[in-house]
């Protein structure tokens, strides 16, 4: 049987599924990293998967990057240079992007928020920990190139 979105599309039968976008922002601050809420459950969801970064499905035949540029534009407006990193599996890929301080966030309807946050809030935020991982990883490798 043919998997599908919460919308009804068809999901790629082969690996990887889908794909995840941690997108950030350079601020004066620090580094923020943007999280999208999901709408389904209503405003007041705050559970597993409450909060999560860009994400979804890989139809079928789509290219992995393709997913991603494709995810990130529906689900925020925003077109990106995307890097894929090593820190997916098999079945999910992780990709990173860089935001400009004022990029505009314009969210689908499958969210009904969004909020640039810093790395603690970023982590406590999104559940469950392998979604917050993501995030962890992707401001390991941001801090490990700003001291290089």
């Amino acid at each position: 049987m043919q998997q599908t979105t919460w919308d009804g599309k068809a999901i790629s039968p082969e690996p990887p599924f889908g794909a995840s976008i941690v997108v950030y922002r350079k601020s004066v601050s620090g580094i923020d990293f943007l999280l999208l809420h999901r709408a389904h459950k209503g405003p007041d969801f705050e559970g597993d998967w409450a909060w999560t970064p860009p994400a979804g499905a890989r139809l079928p035949k789509e290219g992995l990057q393709e997913c991603a540029l494709r995810e990130l534009r529906e689900e925020t407006g925003l077109e990106l240079e995307v890097q894929k990193t090593n820190f997916g599996t098999k079945d999910w890929a992780v990709f990173m992007a860089e935001a400009a301080t004022d990029a505009q966030v314009i969210i689908d309807r499958e969210h009904d928020r969004f909020k640039w946050m810093d790395f603690a809030k970023a982590t406590k935020y999104c559940k469950p920990e392998n979604v917050a991982s993501q995030i962890h990883q992707v401001a390991e490798t941001l801090l490990s190139r700003e001291e290089n």
